[in-house]
């Protein structure tokens, strides 16, 4: 519990056995909930979240918001806090997010990975293909965002009521940001934190995840 509020952690993973046991050993003790939601892993991922005490919850058919929407269908925190099981970003940054989150007002707050301090966190690709993301769902949604394809963010649970969440892939990641910004009732701001070089294969494809991204971004714009 952190300042009278039940933290809940949830963390997408497809074959993440590497990375996600440092993952797991370095949360904070003030979380009152970890999911690790395995999404058809072919590793030890789920075998090892378990024995490191996570609450383990399937999903067979792959894709990132799938995994996601599944893992706070379980989840019973007043805050949820997401994470990537790669080790990828700062689990020792949790306290200083969720001191932020308390004071900035919002619903829903999320973590910037720009600008880069670490140049060999992330290639100079998927920066690029990052800011053109960025920018494109910035001037259709008539808000700045520096990181539209962050994956670790802080919100109130009760947030997701009022989302309508439809993506069941790495869009998942733009469309939520997206329906906090629109609805007034949440509110959304970002907050920069550092980035590091992730565990384990990656698993995104550059072109097929950057167009169907893009293409997510006007549907949404003009068929909400």
């Amino acid at each position: 519990m952190y300042k009278g509020s039940r933290i809940t952690v949830v963390i997408p993973c497809l074959n993440e056995e590497q990375g996600i046991q440092r993952v797991l050993a370095d949360l904070p003790d003030f979380v009152d909930e970890v999911i690790v939601v395995d999404n058809n892993s072919t590793d030890r991922t789920a075998d090892v979240a378990r024995k490191m005490g996570a609450i383990v919850v399937p999903e067979l058919h792959r894709g990132y918001g799938r995994a996601y929407k599944k893992g706070f269908a379980h989840a019973t925190g007043d805050i949820v806090v997401t994470l990537d099981g790669d080790y990828s970003y700062p689990v020792d940054a949790l306290s200083y997010l969720l001191e932020a989150f308390l004071h900035c007002r919002v619903g829903f707050l999320s973590a910037s990975r720009f600008p880069i301090l670490n140049p060999d966190s992330m290639s100079t690709k998927h920066r690029i293909g990052n800011f053109v993301l960025s920018a494109a769902m910035s001037v259709l949604f008539f808000r700045w965002v520096s990181d539209s394809q962050s994956g670790m963010w802080v919100f109130k649970r009760d947030a997701l009521s009022k989302m309508r969440l439809r993506s069941d892939g790495m869009a998942f990641s733009e469309e939520i940001k997206i329906e906090a910004i629109r609805n007034r009732a949440i509110g959304f701001r970002e907050i920069f934190i550092n980035y590091s070089n992730r565990i384990g294969e990656k698993k995104l494809q550059p072109w097929r995840d950057g167009i169907q991204n893009i293409a997510f971004l006007f549907r949404k714009r003009f068929a909400p």
